[in-house]
């Protein structure tokens, strides 16, 4: 089981709530800006969990998602809650779990109307098989309080946006539904917290929402009879075997880059040093080498990896000078980068985390370009190697 927590999110109250009763024995992790955390396991199972309050809002949901990821370094990040149905088929109760968030209140305005800029960000493969694989199986719903009737699991995007939808006939359903007619859930805070996951290093962001109105109108009445109750006890019986899984496919750290699938006949791949000092000299004899071969530095050796972050950071600069990175994310990718220098200066006790962190972050912002990845890939592996 991993030793890295999963970090779930909610915005309301009762969704909290859900989520609490799941935990044993939870502590308190007072955040030094005073943003409280609860940290225990899921009854009946091995996983960790730390548990936060965001409020209503994807702005909101952002920034606390960016302190919980600083916080608690997490194998992944979960938002639970309670949204609105945007299509018939889809019943009060039912959960969804996004394939991709829309941000959809981007737009320009023009003379001739509001022309829409839609951004989104989608659940990563590895997070979105193994909800689909929960979802199959219907073991989630043992904990259910009538698993004779549970609820059916959709997958598909989510429209998350700053007001509450409760109208098929408006000028904002309209909009919604002539630009994002996929979307089968609407809600407040999925944009953020995906933008957040995104920012640090890709990490992996599911949102898992039950459904407690239809966005019709009549929100009051199926509030009145405790739909959100209803639909959030599901949406958090979901995400708890969710969260397990996740846990457990992280027991080395690293899920999404170094365990080997299940059922593989592929072993798990590490990294393997030959180290030679002094006069020595080392080659590669292998019958079968899977992934790259890399002849470096001494792992461990806090100069050398000093000189790997300087060459990155020249490497970085040719990149962003050939226009093959944009200002904004050059900028970001300069800031992590001066953190992990920063870190691998430092004698502080969680220096090294700060500086796995940082090349984690960064590697998620320059993904895109080969060389960047792979030569951060192997500079990852040099930190981690840090005693």
């Amino acid at each position: 089981m991993s030793n890295r927590p999963i970090v779930i999110l909610t915005a309301l109250d009762l969704e909290y709530q859900a989520v609490q009763e799941m935990l044993v024995d939870p502590k308190l992790r007072r955040h030094q800006h005073g943003t409280r955390f609860e940290v225990g396991r899921l009854r009946g199972g091995r996983c960790q969990l730390a548990l936060t309050l965001v409020g209503a809002g994807n702005q909101s949901a952002a920034v606390l998602a960016e302190r919980a990821i600083a916080e608690f370094a997490p194998a992944a990040l979960l938002f639970v809650g309670v949204a609105g149905a945007l299509h018939s088929h889809i019943a009060l109760g039912d959960v969804v779990v996004a394939t991709r968030i829309y941000a959809y209140h981007g737009g320009t305005s023009e003379d001739d109307g509001l022309k829409s800029r839609p951004r989104s960000w989608e659940t990563s493969h590895s997070a979105d098989q193994i909800a689909r694989h929960i979802g199959r199986t219907g073991a989630w719903t043992r904990g259910l309080t009538d698993p004779g009737h549970a609820p059916h699991v959709h997958f598909g995007p989510i429209a998350a946006g700053e007001v509450v939808l409760n109208s098929r006939v408006s000028g904002h359903a309209q909009w919604i539904r002539q630009n994002y007619h996929d979307a089968c859930a609407i809600e407040m805070e999925g944009a953020g917290v995906a933008q957040a996951g995104h920012l640090n290093g890709a990490l992996p962001v599911v949102v898992v929402r039950g459904i407690s109105d239809r966005a019709d109108g009549t929100k009051e009445v199926t509030d009145r009879d405790k739909w959100q109750q209803r639909a959030v006890a599901n949406a958090a019986a979901f995400a708890a075997a969710l969260a397990e899984e996740i846990a457990a496919e992280d027991r080395d750290g690293g899920w999404l880059t170094k365990t080997a699938a299940k059922g593989s006949t592929m072993p798990e791949q590490g990294t393997t040093y030959n180290i030679a000092r002094d006069n020595a000299r080392v080659g590669v004899q292998a019958g079968v080498v899977h992934g790259g071969v890399r002849f470096g530095p001494d792992p461990g050796d806090p100069a050398d990896l000093e000189q790997a972050l300087a060459a990155l950071r020249a490497r970085l600069e040719r990149t962003y000078a050939d226009g093959r990175l944009d200002e904004d994310t050059y900028a970001a990718a300069e800031a992590e980068l001066t953190v992990a220098n920063e870190a691998l200066r430092s004698k502080a006790p969680q220096s090294k985390s700060r500086l796995t962190l940082a090349l984690k972050k960064l590697r998620g912002l320059v993904g895109d370009v080969g060389e960047l990845a792979t030569e951060l890939a192997a500079i990852i592996a040099l930190a981690q190697a840090l005693s």
